[in-house]
């Protein structure tokens, strides 16, 4: 076991395992939107997990950085916790806030970290920002909300990890999106029985599309 100090707490952990994990798994919250525990080679996309380890003179990213021994980390820096707010509400302000009707209000991340960071949610409309979150063509059983989206990657892993990769990265800069690349007729793809990207989603940015009155009538 690897041991190694944070916040001022002796801590243990296999060897191999991420700083972040270690320290989540010893009641040690660190922000963090784009990790999962079975990435190999976590995205570091949403940039929420930095802390400062000793004898480094800039905070780092938790997810992809290993446990030492006799490591010494603090998590909450003055330096630390500037940076995750200012990155999320970069990251927020690209974000339709639509509590009362999205499926992850009763556990939303987002929520959770703002709280934590003691940073206000204020709602924008998606017209405000300037964006082109068009996403063609559209998938035949899920509606994928872009204005929702936090780029977190974790669809796409979960998606590549079952063997369909039909999920992919789209356009650049503030109108990236995550599009569907598969077919449009739903007999000839596995996402009916699956779900598992509506599932990982953190923030409901994928979900099961509603059935037409008209269809519904129609299989009735």
């Amino acid at each position: 076991m690897i041991k190694l100090t944070v916040d001022g707490k002796q801590i243990e952990a296999q060897e191999g395992t991420s700083l972040l994990q270690a320290c989540l798994d010893n009641d040690i919250f660190i922000p963090n939107l784009c990790y999962l525990k079975e990435m190999e080679h976590p995205p570091t996309s949403c940039r929420m997990c930095f802390v400062q380890i000793e004898g480094q003179s800039k905070p780092v990213t938790s997810c992809n950085r290993k446990v030492e021994e006799g490591m010494v980390v603090r998590t909450d820096t003055e330096q630390v916790r500037q940076l995750q707010q200012n990155v999320f509400q970069l990251l927020f302000s690209a974000h339709h806030m639509d509590c009362k009707n999205c499926l992850s209000r009763k556990g939303c991340q987002l929520q959770k970290i703002a709280k934590f960071l003691g940073v206000k949610l204020k709602a924008r409309k998606p017209e405000e920002l300037g964006r082109d979150l068009t996403v063609k063509p559209t998938h035949p059983c899920f509606d994928l909300l872009p204005t929702r989206c936090i780029l977190c990657h974790k669809c796409l892993y979960v998606c590549d990890e079952k063997g369909y990769s039909i999920l992919k990265v789209e356009k650049k800069g503030i109108n990236t999106v995550i599009a569907y690349c598969g077919d449009e007729d739903p007999a000839r793809i596995p996402c009916p029985t699956c779900g598992a990207c509506v599932e990982i989603c953190p923030v409901s940015a994928i979900v099961p599309r509603k059935e037409e009155p008209a269809a519904a009538a129609a299989g009735a």
